[in-house]
């Protein structure tokens, strides 16, 4: 049993939970709580070390529950937590994928990239592409934010010359409404659908790439970015189930 928080094994995850540096060079992630572990076994994710606070009963090396504490990032502890190989696609693989692909584009806030992984997985999006300035999917607050979807949904690292398919780009000043233009994808055998950061939207250059721009009607002058991802997921396979 673990009871040190000084140990190498829980120095290493302290790490990899505080900096994306170390979770780069190691190719490694970490999750927390039954729930996501739970998601992970669902989904055939072995972890590379599985913890347990000692008594619990859960799987995985037994560790003093003040020393597992120490490396939590939830502010009453956490009963379990594991280690993961962060998985990629390779960004080739999207010249021949079918269906819906998010690409984010500047999307910083962690717990953002979460939310738009949770929606991708409710609306049977294939993969969450990553572009510039976006934050990393697999920190802790982007892997708990998404309710595990991160590990259902791929995920690739791209730029906007490798997205498949129609590209469909958010715009708050497009001329058109959501809704119609998502009726014009129907049959696509594959959407991009493009979104920017609530403050900063996408550049002209990106827009311009775009087949379609299309805006959601709303009352306020801004949408939180994962929202209206998920309205446009919510569009997109409505159109497509009909």
């Amino acid at each position: 049993m673990i009871t040190s928080p000084h140990n190498q094994k829980l120095k290493t995850v302290r790490k990899l939970r505080e900096r994306r540096r170390e979770r780069e060079r190691l190719g490694m992630f970490v999750a927390e709580g039954e729930d996501l572990l739970s998601a992970a076994d669902a989904a055939g994710w072995e972890p590379v070390e599985r913890f347990a606070s000692a008594g619990s009963g859960l799987p995985g090396i037994e560790v003093d529950a003040v020393a597992l504490r120490s490396v939590s990032e939830l502010a009453s502890g956490t009963r379990t937590l594991a280690v993961y190989r962060e998985r990629w696609l390779d960004a080739a693989a999207l010249a021949d994928f079918s269906g819906v692909c998010i690409y984010l584009h500047g999307l910083g806030d962690p717990a953002n990239v979460g939310a738009v992984l949770r929606s991708g997985a409710a609306f049977g999006a294939g993969c969450v592409a990553l572009g510039s300035g976006s934050a990393d999917p697999f920190g802790p607050k982007a892997v708990r934010a998404s309710m595990g979807a991160v590990f259902s949904v791929a995920l690739v690292r791209a730029d906007p010359a490798s997205l498949p398919g129609v590209k469909l780009a958010l715009d708050a000043h497009a001329p058109r409404p959501l809704a119609a233009v998502a009726a014009e994808v129907r049959g696509a055998a594959a959407v991009s659908l493009i979104v920017g950061a609530e403050r900063d939207g996408l550049g002209a250059d990106l827009l311009a790439r775009a087949d379609h721009t299309a805006r959601i009607p709303i009352a306020t002058e801004s949408l939180n970015a994962a929202a209206a991802a998920a309205i446009a997921l919510y569009e997109l396979s409505k159109v497509g189930n009909s």
